[in-house]
């Protein structure tokens, strides 16, 4: 019961911790707390004591810092299954952190001295998204970061692009009329793109076998009106997305007819 409780443990764990050290261990009697951290994932773990003993803990990961990357500080040439990183600090710590990985489950940490200023990364994964971060931190050796560092860079990155794997979903035709129509869908899931999604590339051919120029869009754009089709056709779309390494398979054809009388 609540009226029992006599305080709080709070354990604050950075992931990854390649130093083995124990969590941040921190006790209080509140039940708030402000911690500093980087932008480093981090779990925190709660339980709550009393005379009779402490709790099972409460396990709480810390959100994704909703950050754009930061242009100008982090670098990454792409090598194959290499990758070298590179950055420009904004001021000369002891040393750097480096995570890396393509999730909280597979990050992976070191420790780079200043006079380094890069890294290479190796036996990276073709058509993953990696996330990689760079804090700077007033302690070197192999310790709690918690308290020490600070994140100035950070980059998402894929060592090969390839093409995606899937079309679009979810192709619905709208707003249909004698001359034009309107074409929806839902975005490339991002496991699916294999690369940076530039954008999409509609097609469509009507039942004489006719077909008009692709229409290429943006990767932001998930609808678009098409406009001077032929009254009373049958026309088949198809859409596919593209990355810097060419285009996907489009979708499957979606048959629409446009009427013989109506509105324009």
């Amino acid at each position: 019961e609540s009226e029992t409780v006599l305080g709080y443990f709070v354990n604050v764990e950075r992931i990854p911790n390649s130093c083995s050290h124990p969590p941040n261990h921190i006790s209080l009697k509140d039940r708030e707390i402000l911690v500093n951290i980087s932008m480093a994932y981090h779990r925190v773990n709660i339980s709550a004591y009393n005379e009779a003993g402490e709790s099972p803990q409460a396990i709480y990961l810390v959100p994704e810092f909703s950050v754009t990357d930061l242009p100008g500080q982090i670098h990454v040439k792409s090598q194959g299954s290499n990758a070298v990183i590179t950055w420009t600090p904004e001021y000369n710590p002891k040393c750097f952190v480096v995570d890396w990985g393509t999730g909280k489950e597979d990050m992976q940490m070191k420790i780079i001295t200043t006079a380094t200023r890069n890294f290479t990364l190796d036996n990276l994964q073709p058509y993953k998204l990696y996330k990689i971060m760079v804090h700077a931190s007033d302690v070197c050796q192999c310790e709690n970061f918690i308290t020490h560092e600070k994140t100035f860079g950070m980059a998402h990155f894929y060592s090969v692009e390839g093409v995606p794997r899937t079309g679009p979903t979810n192709v619905t035709i709208l707003n249909i009329t004698k001359h034009s129509a309107l074409v929806r869908w839902t975005k490339i899931a991002a496991e699916d793109s294999l690369g940076f999604l530039q954008g999409y590339r509609i097609s469509y051919i009507d039942s004489s076998r006719k077909k008009s120029p692709a229409v290429t869009l943006n990767s932001s754009i998930t609808s678009y009106h098409l406009t001077g089709l032929k009254e009373q056709t049958t026309y088949r779309v198809q859409i596919s997305g593209f990355t810097g390494a060419g285009e996907g398979p489009p979708t499957l054809s979606q048959l629409f007819s446009t009427p013989k009388y109506g509105t324009v």
